[in-house]
C-alpha cells in the first residue's frame, strides 16, 4: 500500500504523508509476507482501478475495476477486504499523532505562536480585553461541562484492536525523535512491523455481544490510560496561563470540567441493565479509583523524601501522623524505616487507611477513609507543610495534582446517570397504586389527574409500597433501583448518582413517578419543619419534534407544583433536562432537528426563568452528523449563549471515545479546545451582540424548517415503498450481528420503524454512502424560500455570514454532503428485489442531493463543498478511492449472502467478509452512528 497525500501543502503536513507512506510499506510488507505477492498485487491493482475512477470515469476502467473484484476467490477477497480495512486504521492512527505533532509545534514557539482553541488563547484574549480579575473568577465560577460516557453500540472496534493502535501509536510519536540512531530507527521499524502482523491476525469482529460488564470495563479503560491523568493536567495549563496573565493572584480553579457515564445505569430497552448490574458498576468504578489512588500515593512515597534533619515540617502534619498512630493498625510497629522522613511516614498510614476503605465491611472511623474528603485534607496537610519548608515545586507537581484528581474523581471515578423508559414508570405505578387500592387503573387517567394524584402523594409521608405484597418481575426489579441508588449513595457517596433520565417524556407526570419512587426509599424526604430534602433528581429527555414542542410548557406546570418547587431547593434551583439529537433528528429531518432543537432550548429557559429556576441542559449528541455529532468545541460554541447558565452535559459515545480519549495528546488537546469554547460561550453570554436581523431570519428559518419536514417526512413516513428501499438497500440486518453493543438495536425487538433506534439508521445509511440522515430534506426546505428570486438567495448569504446558528448548520451539511457518494450508493440499489422501487426511490434521493448540494454552492460562494475547509476536503476526497472498493465488494456479498438466505442457506464466511466490510468502512469515513 503506498501513500495517501491526507493534507494540504506545507512542511509539517511532510510529515504526515511520510508516516503514512512508512506505515503504508510497512503493511504492503506484512501482506507480502502473509499472503504473498500475489494478493499485494490484487490489492495494488484494485487500488489503481479505484483512483483512476476517481479521477476519471471511463466506461472501460469501471468495467475492468468490477470484473477485479467479482473475480476475487472467497480467500482472496477477505484478505483484500482486510488490507483496506487495516490501512484504515493506520492512516487515522498517522492523522492522530500528526494532531499531537501540530500541537507540539505550537507549544515548541510558545510566547511567539499561541495555538488557535488553546487555552492560553483565551486567557490571553481576556487580558488584552482588560477583564477584570475579580470577572475572570466569577465566569470560572460560573461554567460547568460534564462529558457522559454512553455504551450506545457504535464502536465497532474491539478492544484487543485498540490496545495495538495505541502501540502502533506510540511507536510511530517515538519516529520523530531526532535522538534516535540508525539502528534504534530499524529496531522501530522491526517493531512497528510486528505489531501490524499482530494486526493482521486479530480477529477484528467479537464473537458474541458484549455484557453490560464488559462495557463498563471498555469505558473506565479510558479512565484508567488517559483521563485520570489528562483532566488535571487541563486544570493544571489553565492555572498557568491564569498565573501568566494575572500575576500576583491566588488561583485554584473550580472542578469545572467532569466525566460521568450511563454504562450499567442506562436501563432504556437494554433488560440486561439490572438494579444488580448498576450495583456491579459502582463497586468496579470505586475499585478503580481506589486503586488509581493507591498508585499514585506509592509513587508519591519515592519523591517525598524529605527529612527533619534538614527542613521543619509543619506541626499540622506531626499531629496528624500521631492521630493516626494511634487510630490506624500496621502490620509492623514501625510505618516507616527512618522516622526521619516524616512524609513517607504519613503516607505508610495513608496507604493502609486506603487499603481498609477498599476492604468491603470494614467499619467506619480513623482507621479509614470515609469520605473522599477525609483523603484530600491529608492531602492538602501535605501539600501546605511542602510550601511551608518552600518544597513548592514539588508541591505543584505531586500534592497538588493528586488534590485535583480526588476532587474530580472521588471514591466513585465517574457519576453513573440512572435511564429507563416513561412508560416503565407508568406501567410499575399503575400496579403499585392497584395493589394498595389507590387507583383503580392509574394509566387510564388523564393527565390532570395524575399529576394531582401524584402530588396528593409526594405531600402524604405514608408509603404507597409494602414488603408484604408480591409484584411483578418487571415492577420489583423497577422499585429495586430507587433501593439500589439510595444504597449507593450512602455506600460510594451522594455524587456517584445524581440523575434519573426518563427517556420520551411527555408529560409532567413522567417526571413526577420518578419523584414518588424516590420518596419510597429516602431519596425525596419532606421533613418536620417541612423543608425537603432531595438526593435524586429526575430529568426530563426531550426526543421528538412532538416532544419538543411541548417541553416548555411540561417543565412551566412542573415549577408550578410546589411539592416539585421544593425539591429544587436543596438541588440549588437546578434542573437537567435533556434533548436528543438523534430520535428528533429521525423524526424530522437534520434541519428541522435543529432548528426546533434550538426554539425548545430558548422557550424552556424562558419558562425556567420565569420561576426563577436555573438550567443545565443535556445535550444527547451521536458521533454521526445524522445524530448531533460535531467536533466537541464546536458543540459548545453551537449553544445559544443564554442556554449555557447552568452548565451543561454532553454524550461522548462509540468510537468518539476511542477517536478523542484513548491516546494522551489527543484527550488532552479535546479538553483544552473544550475548555477554550466554554469560556468563550461564557464570555458571549456575558456580552451578548443581538443583531436585529435575526428576529427575521428565525422568521425565515420556521418556514425553511416546516418545508424540510415536510419533504423528509413525504419520503421516509407517507412513501409506501421507502421502507422496503431502506431495508433492502442498506446492511441493517448485518449490521445486528456485529456485536458492538449489549442493547439491541430495537425496543421491544419490534419491527416497527418507530421503534428502529436512532444508531442503525444513521450507521445503516453511512454504510451506503448515502448519509441520508445528515443532509436530506435540507435542499428543499432552503428552496422553499430562495423560490429562485436573487433577493432571497442575498439573505440566505447573509444568514450564513452573520448568523452562527446557519452558518453551523450549512457547514454540517456540507461535511455531510461530502462524504456522501451518490454513484457508490446507487449501486446498493441492485440490493432491491423490485427495480422500480430501486430506481424511483434513488432518483429521489438523488434529485435532493443535487439541489441541496447546488444550493449550499450559492450560499456559500464557494466552488466545491468543503472550500472553505481544504484539509478536511483533501482527506475526503483522497480518502474516497480507498473506501470505493469496499462498498463494491460489500454490495456483491451482501447480494450472495441474502441469495443464500432466500434458499434458506447459512454461510458464516460470507457473513464474517459482510461484517468485515462494515468495519472497514467505518474506519475509512470514521464514522458510524
Amino acid at each position: 500500500m503506498t501513500e495517501v497525500n491526507l493534507m494540504a501543502k506545507g512542511s509539517t503536513n511532510n510529515l504526515l504523508r511520510r508516516d503514512v507512506r512508512f506505515l503504508g510499506n510497512i503493511l504492503g510488507e506484512v501482506l507480502v509476507h502473509q499472503g504473498g505477492k500475489e494478493l499485494l498485487a490484487v490489492v495494488e491493482k484494485i487500488r489503481e482501478l479505484s483512483k483512476s475512477i476517481r479521477a476519471e470515469f471511463v466506461p472501460d476502467l469501471y468495467k475492468e475495476f468490477k470484473q477485479t473484484i467479482d473475480s476475487c476467490q472467497p480467500e482472496i477477497r477477505h484478505q483484500v477486504i482486510r488490507a483496506f480495512a487495516i490501512y484504515f486504521q493506520l492512516v487515522n492512527i498517522a492523522e492522530q499523532n500528526h494532531r499531537i505533532r501540530r500541537k507540539r509545534d505550537y507549544d515548541r514557539t510558545a510566547g511567539e505562536t499561541i495555538q488557535p482553541g488553546s487555552i492560553e488563547s483565551i486567557i490571553k484574549e481576556l487580558k488584552q480585553q482588560d477583564m477584570p480579575v475579580e470577572e475572570v473568577r466569577s465566569i470560572l465560577e460560573g461554567i460547568s461541562l460534564e462529558l457522559v460516557m454512553t455504551a450506545h453500540p457504535t464502536e465497532a472496534t474491539r478492544k484487543a484492536v485498540l490496545d495495538i493502535h495505541q502501540r502502533i501509536a506510540h511507536e510511530v510519536e517515538q519516529y520523530d525523535n531526532p535522538m534516535l540512531t540508525y539502528r534504534e530507527r530499524e529496531q522501530l521499524r522491526d517493531k512497528l512491523k510486528s505489531e501490524v502482523l499482530t494486526l493482521w491476525q486479530t480477529d477484528e469482529l467479537r464473537d458474541r455481544k458484549p455484557t453490560v460488564v464488559d462495557e463498563v470495563r471498555n469505558g473506565l479503560y479510558y479512565f484508567d490510560e488517559t483521563l485520570f491523568d489528562v483532566l488535571p493536567e487541563v486544570y493544571g495549563e489553565l492555572e498557568r496561563c491564569l498565573d501568566k496573565y494575572y500575576p500576583g493572584e491566588s488561583w485554584h480553579v473550580p472542578s469545572f470540567l467532569r466525566f460521568g457515564s450511563w454504562i450499567g445505569g442506562d436501563r432504556d430497552g437494554n433488560p440486561s441493565v439490572t438494579a444488580a448490574v448498576t450495583w456491579r458498576t459502582l463497586v468496579m468504578h470505586r475499585e478503580m479509583a481506589l486503586e488509581k489512588y493507591k498508585v499514585t500515593l506509592r509513587e508519591l512515597m519515592q519523591h517525598l523524601s524529605f527529612s527533619k534533619n534538614i527542613v521543619s515540617v509543619s506541626e499540622e502534619l506531626l499531629e496528624s501522623i500521631a492521630r493516626d498512630r494511634d487510630s490506624v493498625d500496621l502490620e509492623t510497629e514501625e510505618p516507616w524505616r527512618n522516622e526521619k522522613e516524616p512524609y513517607r511516614i504519613k503516607l505508610t498510614y495513608m496507604l493502609e487507611k486506603m487499603n481498609n476503605t477498599a476492604q468491603p465491611g470494614y467499619p467506619d472511623g480513623p482507621g479509614k477513609y470515609n469520605s473522599v474528603e477525609e483523603l484530600i485534607a491529608d492531602l492538602k496537610v501535605m501539600d501546605a507543610s511542602l510550601r511551608l519548608h518552600y518544597a513548592d515545586y514539588v508541591a505543584d507537581s505531586y500534592t497538588k495534582k493528586l488534590i485535583r484528581q480526588a476532587e474530580l474523581f472521588g471514591f466513585h471515578m465517574a457519576a453513573l446517570d440512572v435511564r429507563q423508559h416513561s412508560k416503565e414508570h407508568e406501567k410499575a405505578m399503575s400496579e403499585v397504586m392497584l395493589k394498595m387500592g389507590i387507583a383503580d387503573d392509574y394509566s387510564a387517567l388523564s393527565e390532570k389527574e395524575k399529576i394531582e394524584l401524584l402530588t396528593r402523594t409526594l405531600d402524604d409521608p405514608r408509603p404507597i409500597t409494602s414488603p408484604y405484597l408480591d409484584y411483578s418481575e418487571s415492577t420489583t426489579e423497577c422499585l429495586n433501583v430507587y433501593k439500589t441508588i439510595k444504597a449507593a449513595q450512602e455506600e460510594f457517596g451522594r455524587g456517584c448518582i445524581t440523575s434519573y433520565l426518563i427517556s420520551m417524556t411527555c408529560g409532567a407526570s413522567d417526571l413526577l413517578e420518578v419523584m414518588v419512587f424516590s420518596k419510597e426509599f429516602g431519596l425525596y424526604r419532606r421533613q418536620a419543619d417541612g423543608t425537603v430534602t432531595c438526593t435524586l433528581q429526575p430529568a426530563p429527555l426531550f426526543e421528538t419534534i412532538e416532544d419538543l414542542h411541548a417541553a416548555p410548557e411540561i417543565m412551566d406546570t412542573l415549577f408550578n407544583i410546589p411539592a416539585y418547587r421544593d425539591s429544587l431547593n436543596s438541588l440549588n434551583q437546578l434542573q437537567e433536562i435533556m434533548l436528543g439529537y438523534s430520535d428528533s433528528n429521525k423524526d424530522g429531518g437534520v434541519l428541522t432537528a435543529n432548528w426546533e432543537l434550538r426554539v425548545a432550548l430558548k422557550h424552556i429557559t424562558e419558562a425556567a426563568k420565569k420561576h426563577q429556576v436555573k438550567l443545565k441542559f443535556f445535550h444527547g449528541r451521536g458521533g454521526a452528523l445524522g445524530r448531533g455529532g460535531m467536533p466537541l468545541n464546536r458543540s459548545i460554541l453551537a449553544q445559544p449563549p443564554e442556554t449555557l447558565g447552568g452548565g451543561i452535559k454532553i454524550t461522548e459515545q462509540g468510537e468518539v471515545l476511542s477517536q478523542r480519549y484513548a491516546i494522551k495528546g489527543i484527550a488532552y488537546r479535546s479538553l483544552e479546545q473544550a475548555t477554550w469554547a466554554l469560556i468563550t460561550a461564557a464570555v458571549m453570554a456575558r456580552n451578548p451582540q443581538s443583531d436585529l436581523s435575526e428576529n427575521k431570519w428565525e422568521g425565515y428559518m420556521k418556514d425553511i424548517s416546516e418545508q424540510a419536514q415536510t419533504k423528509y417526512q413525504d419520503l421516509i413516513f407517507r412513501d409506501p415503498d421507502f421502507l422496503t428501499f431502506f431495508y433492502e438497500s442498506t446492511p441493517l440486518p448485518e449490521i445486528g450481528e456485529l456485536n458492538i453493543g449489549s442493547r439491541p438495536a430495537k425496543r421491544n425487538n419490534s419491527g416497527r420503524f418507530e421503534d428502529l433506534r436512532a444508531i442503525p439508521w444513521v450507521f445503516s445509511w453511512t454504510q451506503t454512502r448515502y448519509l441520508l440522515p445528515a443532509w436530506y430534506a435540507a435542499g428543499s426546505g432552503l428552496q422553499s424560500f430562495y423560490q429562485n428570486k436573487p433577493e432571497n438567495m442575498k439573505q440566505l448569504q447573509q444568514m450564513y455570514a452573520k448568523w452562527s446558528f446557519f452558518r453551523t448548520a450549512i457547514d454540517n451539511l456540507q461535511m455531510a454532503l461530502a462524504k456522501a457518494d451518490m454513484t457508490i450508493a446507487k449501486e446498493y440499489g441492485q440490493l432491491v428485489k423490485d427495480p422500480k422501487i430501486a430506481e424511483r426511490i434513488a432518483n429521489l434521493i438523488q434529485e435532493e442531493y443535487q439541489l441541496t448540494s447546488n444550493l449550499i454552492l450559492q450560499i456559500t460562494g464557494q466552488q466545491e463543498i468543503l472550500d472553505n475547509v481544504p484539509i478536511l476536503q483533501e482527506s475526503i476526497r483522497l480518502r474516497n478511492p480507498y473506501v470505493d472498493p469496499l462498498s463494491y465488494m460489500q454490495v456483491q456479498l451482501l447480494t450472495e449472502l441474502r441469495g443464500r438466505k432466500d434458499n434458506e442457506e447459512d454461510d458464516g464466511e460470507l457473513l464474517r467478509e459482510v461484517l468485515l466490510t462494515i468495519n472497514g468502512i467505518a474506519a475509512g469515513l470514521r464514522n458510524t452512528g
